[in-house]
C-alpha cells in the first residue's frame, strides 16, 4: 500500500464519530449539508464538529447543488479545508465555486456503465480531485450514501492527472478487493460503517481504515 494513501469518512455528526475517525489515522471527515439525507447537519453542528476536529484530519463540506447564499453561510460560519460537489453542477459552476471561495474542490462523478466514464476527464480538467461513485438509481432520493458500488472493472488500473477517491458500496469486508482491482489510493466511505442509517459505529469505522490501509 502506497505510504500517501488515505481514507476519509463522511457523513460525521458527533463528537464521537468524530474522535473514532481521528483515532483510526483516516485522513477526510466529512459533513454532509443536504436536508434529505439522514445524515445531514446544521450549520451550527458542523461549525462545532469542526473546531473540534484535530490537527492534520482535513476536514470537507458535502453540497448538492448549493447555490452561493448556502456556500457563503457555511463557508463564513465552518474552517472547511474542501468543498466536495455532489449534485449535477457542471464544469463551469465547479470552476466558479473554486474562484469564488478558495478551496479545494472536489466533483463527484456517478458510474453505473461505460458510457459514464468520459465524465471523470471532463471534471478532471476542473476540479482539484475526483470522487468516483456509484450512480443512484433513478428512483433515489439521495446523490449518495446509498450503499451501492459499481463495476469497479470499468475504472481498472485507470490513471487520471488529478487525484481520485472510489466511493460507493464500499464496507470494511470489500474495500482491500476494491483497491486492488481499481487501484484506487484514496477511498470514502459513509453507509457502509453505520450501525444505522446515518448512525456511525465506531468499530466498524476502525474496521474499514484498517482494512483499507493494510500492506
Amino acid at each position: 500500500m502506497p505510504d500517501n494513501f488515505r481514507v476519509k469518512i463522511c457523513g460525521l455528526s458527533t463528537h464521537e464519530g468524530l474522535q473514532a475517525v481521528a483515532d483510526t489515522g483516516a485522513a477526510y471527515v466529512g459533513f454532509v449539508f443536504f436536508p434529505k439525507s439522514p445524515r445531514n447537519v446544521s450549520i451550527e453542528q458542523a461549525r462545532e464538529l469542526a473546531l473540534a476536529t484535530p490537527v492534520g484530519l482535513a476536514k470537507v463540506a458535502l453540497v448538492v447543488d448549493a447555490d452561493n447564499a448556502f456556500l457563503d453561510a457555511i463557508t463564513d460560519a465552518v474552517p472547511l479545508d474542501m468543498l466536495q460537489l455532489h449534485g449535477h453542477e457542471s464544469p463551469e459552476r465547479v470552476l466558479e465555486i473554486k474562484a469564488r471561495y478558495g478551496l479545494p474542490v472536489m466533483k463527484a462523478v456517478g458510474i453505473s456503465d461505460a458510457s459514464d466514464v468520459p465524465n471523470i476527464d471532463l471534471y478532471n480538467a476542473v476540479a482539484d480531485q475526483i470522487l468516483i461513485d456509484a450512480k443512484p438509481p433513478k428512483s433515489a432520493t439521495l446523490p449518495g450514501g446509498n450503499g451501492l458500488s459499481f463495476d469497479w472493472t470499468l475504472i481498472a488500473k485507470r490513471r487520471w492527472p488529478k487525484p481520485w477517491m472510489l466511493a460507493g458500496g464500499l464496507t470494511p469486508d470489500n474495500v482491500a478487493e476494491a483497491i486492488a482491482l481499481t487501484g484506487a489510493t484514496q477511498v470514502d466511505v459513509s453507509s457502509g460503517v453505520e450501525a444505522g442509517v446515518g448512525i456511525k459505529d465506531n468499530a466498524k469505522i476502525a474496521a474499514f481504515v484498517a482494512a483499507a490501509l493494510a500492506e
